[in-house]
């Protein structure tokens, strides 16, 4: 058991390491080919940094444990927008200008409910998957599109976060590094997860959902209480909804593409509701004053911890 906790913090630390440094290698090889940094930082706030779920979720599938990738997709976006988004908005006010962040928090609602309705007879077959990954493709474009009439501060403030080197060798070799990283870093979660989930009484889908769930999302959860203390609520909250979607429609999309994933009952009826939830709580949240406060943090906080003490209580 101890042993097995062991790796499994060995494995986020390098998971940890692996995403920053694939971020930054990926941030730089973009701009060096010409994309601009505007479109780089947007990629990679909404979407890059769950490039380690996605890594753990490939080692998982391809180990035969489709339970706990299920689970770690979902309770990600669980993870997300009670733990990661409630710890930061508790911290400090996040105000949010990023003003197409509440369009694309329906399409996540959106997504959420499709996925409900598609695994509803119990699968999630190739074809459905193939249609999540289409999906995502449209919110990509949609996301470009919308986020280019925001103001030039916003752009700016996004821009800022694609900053790094651009020396093309420099990040190559950080590229390498990153993969290999993270590969080490996945394997060693999903060998050594699933001992831990064991030791508490935990299936598969319930140790993704709560143990590399939330093991994964420490390091966000650390970057979004650092940001929200320098005022950054637009890159918190963009990576919370930005994340959530790739997580839905990349992750389990592109698992489903891989092979047909069966879908537990208890998945449709208690996991992706809660998920819904948390997005259509965050709903009024955006489309208010642009602020999410502390009380509304603590709210967001509040559900994540009674989200965790009902799926424990469901191992019992």
């Amino acid at each position: 058991m101890w042993e097995a906790v062991g790796f499994f913090v060995l494995g986020l630390v390098l998971l940890a390491l692996g995403g920053d440094s694939i971020v930054k290698a990926g941030s730089g090889l973009a701009q060096r080919f010409g994309t601009s940094p505007f479109v780089t930082g947007l990629l990679l706030v909404a979407f890059g940094t769950s490039l380690p779920e996605l890594a753990v979720n490939a080692r998982a599938v391809w180990a035969g444990s489709q339970g706990l990738a299920l689970g770690n997709a979902v309770g990600s976006n669980v993870v997300n927008f009670g733990l990661t988004l409630g710890a930061a908005a508790l911290t400090a006010p996040l105000l949010v200008r990023w003003r197409a962040l509440a369009p694309l928090l329906l399409c996540l609602v959106i997504a959420t409910l499709a996925v409900m309705v598609l695994g509803y007879d119990g699968v999630l077959t190739r074809i459905e998957g193939f249609g999540l990954l289409l999906g995502f493709v449209a919110v990509l474009a949609f996301a470009l599109a919308r986020t280019r009439r925001e103001s030039p501060e916003l752009r700016e403030t996004i821009g800022a976060f694609a900053a790094t080197s651009s020396h093309f060798w420099l990040n190559l070799l950080r590229f390498a590094i990153a993969i290999v990283v993270l590969y080490f870093g996945a394997r060693w979660i999903v060998q050594s997860a699933p001992i831990i989930g064991v030791s508490f009484g935990m299936e598969p889908l319930l140790t993704g959902l709560i143990v590399v769930a939330i093991g994964t999302a420490l390091p966000e959860v650390a970057a979004a209480v650092a940001a929200a203390r320098r005022g950054q609520g637009d890159l918190i909250a963009g990576h919370v909804i930005g994340s959530s979607l790739f997580n839905l429609l990349v992750v389990l999309g592109g698992m489903a593409a891989f092979q047909t994933v069966p879908i537990p009952a208890s998945f449709v009826q208690f996991e992706l509701p809660a998920a819904l939830a948390f997005a259509l709580v965050l709903y009024p949240m955006l489309r208010g004053d642009l602020r999410i406060t502390k009380s509304e943090g603590g709210i967001l906080l509040l559900g994540f911890i009674a989200w965790l003490a009902f799926e424990l209580l469901l191992t019992r």
